[in-house]
């Protein structure tokens, strides 16, 4: 079975613990990685043995060696840069959120179907063991009919105005940075919300420093939150009538879970591969491999739902980045 080749757009933090990780699958291989700066490029393929390096993207995309394409740029280029790659006849695996709004995702995944290549948003917390376990001991009916959610992704972090987690021109704030993924939890087990209720504080950039929300379902209910300003826990808690799951910190790559009744407790440790993201790229492979465009586990769909939700939520704050 020919081995899938890699390429890597970005050359921060995430983009090294992925590349990382790649290495401990079979299968695959890391071919390019891609950076405007020409010395970081060749630092980074250096660093993660890769076999080429590029200083511009459109290079990259057009390597006829390389099959698929991680992302791991600010959102605002996620469009641009994953059409590039499809059009290009790459596959594209693009960093969380998939894009800024639904019009863009739902150009992305336009141009996965036109040009017949894969495309899946990579939401790693999706194809860990710990949220697989989570899905799977909710069907069971382990804690009954669950009807509420608490969960936030908050830490406190001090930046210049510049820096891509306040920068409007970036799509900085927290609700797009890590408000995603207590958005996904809900979403993941009780769907699209019936009504979204939340508030922000903000950075003097307009940025949401801190963003307050509440999903409602017919049965259920979300409280939720991101935020730049505070050290939170970080466990969230999934309650049923029979008890609760709590997702040990850092919840979203918990490597641990606790289920809690009123005459038990039990304890599941699930340890991750490597930094967690070879379950993601292990996803991908296999969908590739199937010749199929999109994951049955975290869908073309759900990435749209996913946005829509946080239209609205920016909706509800007013805020809007300069280029919409």
């Amino acid at each position: 079975m020919k081995s899938i080749s890699w390429g890597i757009v970005g050359t921060g933090k995430i983009a090294n613990r992925f590349a990382a990780d790649l290495q401990l699958l079979d299968g695959c291989h890391l071919h390019a990685v891609a950076s405007r700066n020409l010395e970081r490029a060749k630092s980074f393929a250096e660093a993660t043995k890769s076999k080429t390096y590029y200083s511009d993207y459109q290079s990259l995309f057009e390597d006829m060696e390389v099959d698929i394409i991680y992302i791991a740029t600010p959102h605002s280029s996620h469009m641009e840069y994953s059409i590039s790659a499809m059009n290009a006849g790459k596959h594209v695996l693009c960093e969380k959120p998939l894009a800024v709004n639904e019009f863009q995702v739902q150009k992305m995944i336009n141009a996965s179907e036109r040009n017949k290549v894969f495309l899946m948003e990579a939401f790693w917390t999706r194809f860990m063991p710990s949220m697989k376990r989570v899905i799977s001991l909710i069907d069971e009916g382990e804690l009954g009919e669950v009807n509420y959610i608490n969960a936030d992704f908050c830490f406190y972090k001090e930046a210049s105005s510049e820096h891509r987690m306040f920068n409007m021109d970036l799509a900085g704030g927290s609700l797009l940075d890590v408000g995603v993924y207590p958005i996904f939890l809900a979403y993941q087990i009780f769907g699209f919300p019936e009504q979204i209720h939340s508030n922000a504080i903000f950075h003097e950039t307009g940025a949401d420093l801190q963003t307050s929300i509440i999903l409602k379902y017919k049965n259920a209910l979300a409280n939720l939150g991101s935020g730049f300003g505070s050290k939170t826990d970080m466990i969230a808690k999934i309650h049923g009538k029979k008890g609760r799951i709590e997702m040990q910190a850092p919840w979203h790559h918990s490597s641990e879970l606790k289920i809690i009744t009123d005459n038990d407790q039990k304890d599941i440790q699930l340890p991750l591969k490597g930094r967690g993201f070879v379950y993601e790229i292990q996803e991908c492979l296999d969908c590739i491999r199937k010749g199929e465009i999109q994951s049955n586990l975290w869908s073309h769909k759900n990435s749209l739902d996913l946005i829509l939700i946080c239209d609205q939520i920016r909706q509800q704050i007013k805020m809007k980045y300069p280029f919409e």
